[in-house]
């Protein structure tokens, strides 16, 4: 499962386009796109508001090779890194895989914020409420989060393949 999000430019382009970059690897098939949200900032309050979802992706991939991916997918978007939960154009967080558990100095699953971020539980639950992530389900954490201010910008979970 990817988070992805963005406050600079046209994140709404941006995530379709590094979804469609993703879909189109012979490696890679997304296989469920959340809704749209726009989300006020978090961690860093004083920027733009955010657009954010949730995808699915059917992978060949190592859960590494796949932030890799990932990775540099943001690299070609010119995504630059200037300060922590500060604005980006392009953000794709790899949330969960398989079930699997790993640490390590590049990657951590599940990913360790995920659980307290209603702007991350919010579109996984479109698709995935059932998915069990730290013994709860997406749906349970879900019921606990602060989505306040969460609101949806596209009811279509097509709306990444509709995007200039």
């Amino acid at each position: 499962m990817l988070g992805l999000g963005g406050n600079i430019g046209n994140p709404r382009r941006a995530m379709a386009q590094a979804l469609t970059a993703l879909d189109q690897r012979p490696d890679c098939r997304i296989t469920a796109v959340s809704r749209l949200y726009r989300t006020p900032p978090w961690g860093k309050t004083d920027q733009d508001w955010f657009f954010n979802a949730c995808a699915q992706v059917e992978t060949t991939l190592d859960p590494e090779k796949l932030l890799e991916t990932c990775l540099e997918i943001e690299r070609l978007m010119k995504r630059v890194r200037k300060e922590r939960w500060g604005p980006r154009t392009i953000d794709m967080d790899l949330l969960t895989f398989e079930g699997a558990r790993a640490a390590s100095e590049t990657l951590e699953l599940p990913h360790p914020r995920m659980t307290g971020r209603g702007f991350v539980l919010m579109p996984l639950a479109d698709f995935a409420a059932d998915l069990e992530v730290k013994g709860r389900t997406v749906g349970e954490w879900l019921a606990d989060a602060d989505v306040q201010g969460i609101e949806v910008a596209d009811e279509s979970p097509t709306w990444w393949r509709s995007v200039d």
